[in-house]
């Protein structure tokens, strides 16, 4: 029975270990593939197409096992716009989504302290850059999971699936009403799954 109870002491010991020290700050490096998503306006559609998202952001932990992150990535890729008479922008359809954003994230401490899974969420802008000159800055967020491999240097990495979002006003639909006609802005949001990963160095190491 003793030797339970030391086990068990032992087991919830591990639990408590912090995954990160607060005070900490971290410098990441992102790289990731994003997935495509399909856009619907009234009279046409398009695409925000996949590819390679990469950035950088500076990580705090305020106490320990939770941070706050101030971050950049940047989605290359194409913006081709359909209608019913085929593609509008054909040639001309390449752009770009750079994403500023502050997140938080929780991680939870295991039996093991080089795995460290997390979860998190954060707000921002989206900055897009289109060929047609009609670049504008959007209302975006995200959300993201992981789980971070920690070493015995001031490295680690982590493998991370996350979901972006980006909100955008593309006009005006009007309507009759007992008090006359009343015009309400119409949005889209795009939403891109994507999984990556992250190169971390910890300054406080």
């Amino acid at each position: 029975m003793k030797k339970y109870n030391l086990l068990l002491v032992g087991f919830l010991f591990s639990l408590g270990v912090s995954a990160q020290s607060s005070n900490s700050i971290l410098l990441n490096l992102y790289g990731g593939y994003t997935f495509s998503d399909k856009v619907e306006y009234d009279n046409m559609y398009g695409y925000v197409e996949d590819g390679f998202e990469y950035g950088a952001g500076l990580e705090y932990f305020f106490i320990d096992n939770s941070s706050v992150e101030l971050k950049y990535n940047r989605l290359d890729t194409k913006l081709p716009l359909y209608d019913l008479r085929g593609q509008l922008n054909e040639g001309n359809d390449k752009g770009a989504i750079n994403y500023v954003l502050l997140d938080y994230a929780h991680y939870f401490t295991t039996g093991s302290e080089k795995l460290l899974p997390y979860i998190g969420a954060g707000a921002g802008v989206a900055i897009l850059e289109t060929p047609q000159s009609d670049n504008g800055t959007y209302f975006a967020w995200e959300a993201k999971l992981g789980v971070k491999i920690t070493t015995s240097s001031p490295i680690s990495i982590n493998i991370n699936a996350y979901l972006q979002s980006m909100s955008a006003a593309v006009g005006n639909s009007y309507y009759w009403t007992n008090i006359g006609v009343v015009a309400a802005t119409d949005y889209v949001s795009t939403f891109q799954f994507g999984l990556g990963a992250t190169l971390s160095y910890d300054f406080s190491k």
